[in-house]
């Protein structure tokens, strides 16, 4: 981390921001010239290859990107539903292969076959219509979602209250103290949905305390595990939630700006959360003075450019400056130094859209539901091998058994194993789904990871050889590459994969532990960190299967 870089990059505020400037360079050709860098490191006094340096390490600002017309999304929900070859086969009839590339992942997991064009998401039948998408005259053809949603408690997934009555809770607000609206939050016990589990009230409460002018509230909406789809339904569906939870955390902490950074991979994500932003200012909720207050709040979207890293909150702060999206040491903790080296907050989307639920009924009903240290409610994401593929709301708490046989109705095809919580996440066997409940000690306790609580399955006939092989290559190819040992490890992972999957070579199972353990020690930041977790599943749940690969 620079702090120069950041100093030099926050001279104009969030409203004329580099990165932000840098993607719509790119917009035309796919990368931005290098007279449009050269011309950006001159406006914001940084190096010409501090500019260059940071468009080569996203997928959609990198020269490799220019021509590229249309996305497949290679996803491990989709590689395990084998529709992907179909969906290049296709392509291909219209795109020349060097206008194709890839995206991971377009959270269309409930039915896959996913692809972008033109600026918009595609999935399941729609492929079969490509002829009439790709047309110079296209003809309309439908992208919505197509999936269930159900709830055992409705919180996030309730319907939407409408407009003046959602925010007649927030100026309500505005009459308290924000320190007895922090031990509201604080009473909820919530701890973030975005994998980690930590606990909000306390990072808010952080922030608070931090005596400085400008602090930053930032969702990251980089939701980038396969198999996850919760955050964009709410940012689509339930957008004033996110910003109303925003809001509340920009007034408790003194913060006056509320930053989005949302995936380019939901592009319709981006302009319905606008269209939410500009329909509060209409309504006079923005700016200063809010509702005759003394608080100034107002929005900034900042559309990602494809890096997985980003989900990462420091590497993700790093992107928003216009830098390379690599992890940053901690201490200094984002809550006393983050975005431009002010005070920030780095939430989830899911996160800060339970926040409403929190403030219309109380701290203390929040807590009593789910479990003592997991509370609240959980998004869980079910993929195409179900036969209902959707997102359900239950309490923390709810047992894996309840959610896969009962909710999601059971598999349409044999499967052995649930990926659940991304590609960090634990490998599940279906020996082990009555053993698990929805909350983050049950997993961690059996030796796997809620996080996200997406859900990809694995199929009987997919060979968890090709599997493995499959997360070290998205892990190598998402290393922001700050530390040896997961920039490293995870290349010399995949290329054992490999080679044990595609000839005679045996790998050492000795060295491949030192590898993993290296790797989970070692490493900066939770990618490398985590990455070592389902292949310690498989090798502990499916030896049988993978005793051929390794000596």
């Amino acid at each position: 981390m620079s702090k120069n870089l950041s100093e030099l990059s926050g001279r104009k505020g969030i409203t004329e921001n580099l990165f932000d400037k840098m993607g719509k360079a790119a917009m035309a050709d796919g990368s931005p010239s290098q007279e449009k860098l050269d011309e950006l490191a001159h406006e914001f006094l940084i190096g010409k290859a501090n500019t260059y340096g940071t468009i080569t390490a996203y997928d959609f600002m990198k020269p490799e990107n220019k021509g590229k017309k249309v996305y497949v999304c290679n996803g491990s929900a989709c590689l395990c539903a084998g529709t992907q070859e179909n969906v290049q086969k296709e392509l291909e009839k219209h795109y020349k292969p060097e206008e194709i590339g890839h995206m991971t992942c377009l959270g269309r997991c409930y039915e896959n076959s996913a692809f972008n064009v033109k600026g918009k998401n595609y999935s399941g039948n729609a492929i079969n219509d490509i002829s009439k998408i790709c047309h110079t005259e296209p003809v309309e053809v439908s992208n919505k979602d197509k999936y269930t949603v159900k709830a055992t408690k409705e919180l996030l997934t309730a319907p939407f209250d409408g407009f003046d009555k959602h925010y007649s809770y927030f100026k309500n607000i505005l009459t308290q103290d924000s320190a007895k609206v922090l031990e509201e939050i604080k009473r909820s016990n919530i701890r973030g949905r975005g994998g980690a589990g930590f606990p909000m009230g306390f990072k808010w409460e952080a922030c608070r305390n931090e005596k400085n002018e400008d602090k930053f509230i930032i969702c990251n909406a980089d939701e980038g595990d396969p198999g996850a789809y919760s955050d964009r339904y709410l940012l689509e569906e339930r957008p004033h939630a996110v910003l109303f939870g925003m809001m509340v955390a920009g007034y408790i902490t003194g913060a006056k700006w509320g930053i989005l950074y949302i995936r380019a991979e939901y592009p319709e994500s981006v302009e319905i959360v606008q269209n939410a932003i500009d329909e509060l200012r209409t309504n006079n909720l923005l700016g200063e003075n809010i509702n005759g207050s003394d608080f100034n709040f107002d929005f900034k979207i900042i559309k990602a450019q494809g890096a997985y890293i980003c989900g990462e909150e420091t590497a993700l702060i790093n992107s928003i400056e216009g830098q390379r999206p690599e992890v940053r040491t901690r201490p200094p903790y984002p809550t006393q130094q983050g975005l431009f080296n002010k005070p920030t907050i780095v939430n989830n989307v899911e996160t800060l859209a339970a926040v409403y639920s929190i403030i219309k009924y109380g701290g203390d009903a929040y807590a009593a539901l789910g479990t003592e240290k997991s509370s609240g409610t959980k998004l869980v994401c079910l993929d195409s091998f179900f036969n209902n593929p959707g997102i359900y709301e239950v309490e923390m708490g709810t047992s894996l058994a309840k959610v896969v046989n009962e909710l999601g109705g059971g598999f349409k095809s044999s499967v052995k194993a649930l990926h659940i919580g991304g590609p960090l996440g634990g490998l599940v066997p279906v020996s082990k789904i009555n053993d698990l409940y929805i909350d983050f000690e049950s997993f961690a306790s059996q030796g796997f990871l809620l996080g996200h609580a997406s859900v990809v399955s694995v199929p009987e006939d997919f060979p968890i050889i090709t599997y493995l092989e499959h997360l070290f290559d998205f892990a190598a190819y998402e290393s922001c590459g700050k530390c040896f040992p997961c920039r490293l490890g995870t290349t010399r992972a995949h290329e054992m994969l490999n080679k044990a999957n595609t000839s005679d070579y045996k790998i050492s199972k000795e060295l491949f532990n030192d590898l993993l353990s290296t790797l989970q020690q070692g490493s900066l930041c939770a990618h490398g960190g985590g990455i070592p977790l389902p292949a310690k599943n498989a090798l502990e749940y499916f030896n049988d299967e993978l005793a051929a690969y390794f000596s």
